[in-house]
């Protein structure tokens, strides 16, 4: 049998669409609006209600286009902020008896943002502060040094193993090597780029929110019958005001007495520079930096690492004292007002507020 012939119709029909010269140049011109203008159109939209004693929720810790957001609306709403890890942020506690709540308690007429975010070791808070944090200049800041990130290899990241660790966003990509990181070029490049550029953090911000923490392809792909935009009517979280985790005494939990090796040298360990690091960024934009170092619970620590750790919080003195940084190392809480090695339960943050509330230099603050 011969071929039927095809119908010219056919012949003329395609799925494709040219464009003019004309329609490619508004294309490009429509992509690079939207690029620029998204994240803070978003911003618009997207209703973000800081109450007191707000702090970024949890399963948001890798957000950092809110957490940016929220260090802005913080600037402009309060007179300080303290910045830390998950002590700061209130591992054991409600949002009202964290330590920024009892400082805004025990130092009237004044208001303390809680910047606390659950992981942030000294290295990621270089992340977070250089590229996240840069609307916090021209006020006071309470920094918190952990030792806590100090005490091994492991915690310190020299050691080279694989194992997984917080908030590898935010750690130096090249510069100074991190043994632990071992992510490939492109990611590292690909992070440098989210750094700079406010339109890949909102994608990110996007994720976390709104998509399960899962890229946005991958989410319809396993959605495929859901509208894609519904998640976005959903808005923000509210505050969550329970506990991550039970309110008891170190003791009371299993935990027992540890011997940390923390470092030999005063200049061996990466969390210790990532601090220091941290602590002059704070400083060049004209913030007024106190720094909080621990509370450690050493009554968790054995004989001979109790002692090392002593020579550690002296080369953490002597380097304040020579930059000439205002800061407490406060004397151990009450062994039952610890969670664990160096998480305060309610009544240590009130004891530590009520302590920092007497220094001179956080009653002056403006």
């Amino acid at each position: 049998m011969k071929d039927q012939p095809v119908a010219e119709e056919l012949i003329a029909f395609s799925n494709g669409i040219r464009l003019s010269i004309r329609q490619w140049i508004g294309l490009a011109v429509f992509g690079v609006v939207f690029v620029v203008a998204a994240p803070s159109v978003w911003e618009r939209i997207e209703t973000f209600s800081v109450e007191p004693d707000y702090r970024i929720p949890h399963d948001l810790s890798n957000d950092y286009w809110l957490y940016a957001r929220y260090a802005r609306v913080a600037g402009e709403q309060g007179d300080a902020v303290v910045i830390g890890d998950s002590v700061v942020w209130g591992e054991y506690v409600t949002p009202e008896a964290t330590l920024s709540h009892y400082l805004n308690q025990h130092l009237a007429g004044k208001r303390f943002a809680n910047l606390g975010l659950g992981g942030a070791h000294q290295l990621a808070l270089t992340g977070l502060v250089t590229h996240y944090a840069s609307a916090v200049k021209d006020t006071t800041v309470v920094l918190q040094c952990n030792p806590l990130w100090m005490s091994s290899a492991r915690r310190d990241l020299r050691d080279d193993s694989a194992e997984e660790f917080n908030h590898p966003r935010l750690i130096p990509r090249f510069s100074p090597r991190v043994p632990r990181y071992r992510e490939e070029i492109s990611g590292r490049l690909s992070v440098l780029v989210e750094q700079r550029f406010p339109f890949n953090q909102w994608t990110n911000h996007l994720q976390q929110v709104y998509y399960d923490r899962s890229p946005i392809p991958a989410w319809t792909i396993a959605h495929p019958y859901d509208n894609p935009v519904q998640p976005l009517t959903r808005g923000l979280p509210a505050l969550d005001r329970q506990r991550r985790t039970e309110e008891l005494p170190w003791y009371k939990t299993g935990n027992a007495k540890v011997d940390f090796a923390w470092f030999e040298q005063r200049d061996q360990s990466l969390q210790l520079q990532a601090f220091k690091e941290v602590a002059e960024v704070l400083k060049r934009r004209g913030n007024r930096v106190f720094v909080l170092v621990g509370p450690l619970n050493e009554h968790m620590l054995a004989d001979e690492s109790l002692k090392r750790y002593q020579k550690v919080k002296t080369w953490i003195k002597d380097w304040l004292e020579e930059q000439q940084i205002a800061y407490v190392i406060p004397p151990p809480l009450a062994s039952e007002q610890y969670g664990d090695m160096s998480h305060p339960l309610a009544a240590g943050y009130e004891a530590l507020a009520r302590q920092l509330a007497r220094e001179p230099f956080l009653q002056k603050a403006p």
